[in-house]
């Protein structure tokens, strides 16, 4: 399938990002919700920002505060026995009786604006920023669909509670209306239909399981956007397939004629992430018509596989002008990239490639 690569790659880099606390560097500017607002393009990109530390020794850990509404810090001595540095990304109990304790850096949300889709500029304050106690260790991975002249913005809220899905709705990218959490922990990469489907409204979700049942695609529906239920799996990982780790929602579902297009990431059980599709019936979407069994985008380049996560490619959004398609995805969760491709071939590759095994 032809791809077409933008030759700016990557558009944004943590170099590219000043911090927005003191004493802090960007480490990821990356997962970047998509949305057309008048003659711009926006990407609404996961910021994380970690601690710089005083000494080699020592790890901190970053929290939002709720009752002082500020970010705060914590220290850890790397050779304290208590604790369990092995992922950079987290700080766990040693003996993991108490697991997961707190992460390395925080993410919030930072709009970077584009005319021409290829050379961004970024905004100096946070569009969406740590506010309550279910986000507490941040927001994470925006995805953005419009109805009219509203945008829906659904993201991950991650504290000591889990991670939950929540939702702003917004017209100006400057305000926002909070509309609370829609998916109770633990879930993540929601996605909302752009349109009302015999007077449902659906979200494609995926829960994460702690205990029995695999990393799947749900479907759910809703009379407002905001009570949630009817769920239904959906797309299920496949033994020996680039999905049979984990599977999750990547791009606001695309009505063609064929049926609703499904961009969603895929994962290897050793974390190696791309990009499958997906098609729905445009009247029943709980009906899978067909499924690739070959990724449409792999992480070939080199700053697709090397980064703070290599071997990474993580599709949050797409603009659709006619027949083609403008996907913006991160890139070893460390930057954001962008490519072009027709829809039409990704209806053909389905075609050629098209498995109906959920």
């Amino acid at each position: 399938m032809n791809i077409y690569r933008y030759e700016e790659n990557p558009l944004i880099t943590p170099l590219d990002v000043v911090p927005y606390h003191d004493g802090y560097e960007v480490i990821g500017a990356f997962n970047g919700g998509v949305a057309k607002y008048g003659d711009e393009t926006l990407l609404l990109l996961r910021v994380a920002e970690k601690p710089i530390a005083e000494h080699e020794n020592e790890v901190v850990a970053p929290y939002f505060n709720v009752k002082e509404q500020k970010l705060e810090r914590v220290s850890f001595d790397k050779n304290d026995p208590t604790y369990n540095f092995d992922d950079p990304r987290m700080i766990r109990h040693k003996d993991n009786l108490g697991g997961f304790i707190y992460l390395t850096s925080i993410s919030y949300i930072r709009i970077a604006r584009s005319k021409d889709g290829h050379n961004f500029t970024l905004d100096k304050e946070p569009f969406l920023y740590p506010f309550n106690e279910y986000q507490t260790f941040g927001i994470e991975d925006a995805r953005v669909m419009q109805m009219e002249d509203t945008y829906y913005i659904t993201f991950s809220a991650v504290s000591e509670c889990g991670v939950a899905d929540a939702l702003v709705t917004t017209k100006d990218f400057k305000t926002y209306d909070y509309k609370g959490n829609i998916f109770a922990p633990e879930n993540k990469d929601v996605l909302l239909f752009p349109e009302k489907i015999n007077d449902k409204y659906y979200a494609l979700h995926r829960p994460s399981a702690k205990n029995i049942g695999e990393l799947d695609i749900w479907l759910a529906s809703s009379p407002d956007l905001v009570n949630w239920g009817d769920h239904k799996r959906l797309i299920g990982v496949r033994q020996n397939s680039y999905d049979d780790g984990r599977v999750g929602g990547g791009c606001t579902p695309i009505k063609t004629e064929a049926g609703w297009l499904i961009l969603y990431h895929g994962a290897t059980k050793k974390h190696r992430y791309v990009m499958g599709a997906a098609l729905l019936d445009l009247n029943d979407p709980s009906v899978v018509l067909k499924r690739t069994t070959e990724p449409f985008l792999e992480p070939v380049a080199e700053y697709e596989k090397n980064g703070f996560f290599g071997d990474v490619v993580f599709a949050c959004g797409t603009v659709q002008e006619g027949d083609t398609l403008k996907m913006y995805y991160g890139v070893a969760d460390t930057s954001m990239a962008g490519c072009e491709m027709k829809i039409s071939d990704l209806l053909h590759h389905l075609e050629r490639t098209s498995c109906l095994t959920k």
